[in-house]
């Protein structure tokens, strides 16, 4: 039997995967590198201009930390919510709401996302319906 010690784990830089969201994320804690189920933490750096497709998480809540920088949140049935968020802060996405982080700031910001799943792209539902009323970079 394993003892809950020999899961500790350290994930290490540099691995790194695509998710359906558009971007590029730092791994971190989840399924894939560790075997939890119940939550995931990744990070999620972002260029300039950067947007993320908008979607959801069925069934699963969402914090994002802003780690550095600036950037807007996108959120709600109509994307009808913006939000801008500085560094420091910290935002609550309940599950199944639609939302989507864009980098309108003209200078990098990074995220650590944490959800209330094993990874963040269990139950993730893209809106294509929504990207258009993102801003146009």
């Amino acid at each position: 039997m394993v003892s809950a010690a020999d899961r500790a784990k350290i994930i290490r830089p540099g691995q790194t995967y695509v998710g359906q969201q558009g971007f590029t994320y730092q791994a971190g804690v989840s399924r894939g590198t560790v075997g939890e189920t119940s939550v995931c933490m990744n990070v999620l750096p972002m260029p300039p201009g950067a947007k993320a497709k908008a979607h959801y998480h069925k069934d699963i809540d969402t914090i994002a930390y802003l780690l550095e920088g600036r950037c807007s949140v996108y959120y709600g049935d109509q994307f009808e919510h913006r939000v801008e968020m500085v560094q420091g802060e910290q935002m609550f996405m309940p599950r199944d709401v639609p939302h989507a982080p864009v980098n309108d700031s003209g200078a990098p910001c990074t995220w650590i996302v944490v959800h209330s799943s094993g990874d963040d792209q269990d139950d993730i539902i893209m809106t294509p319906h929504l990207d258009a009323l993102l801003p146009k970079f």
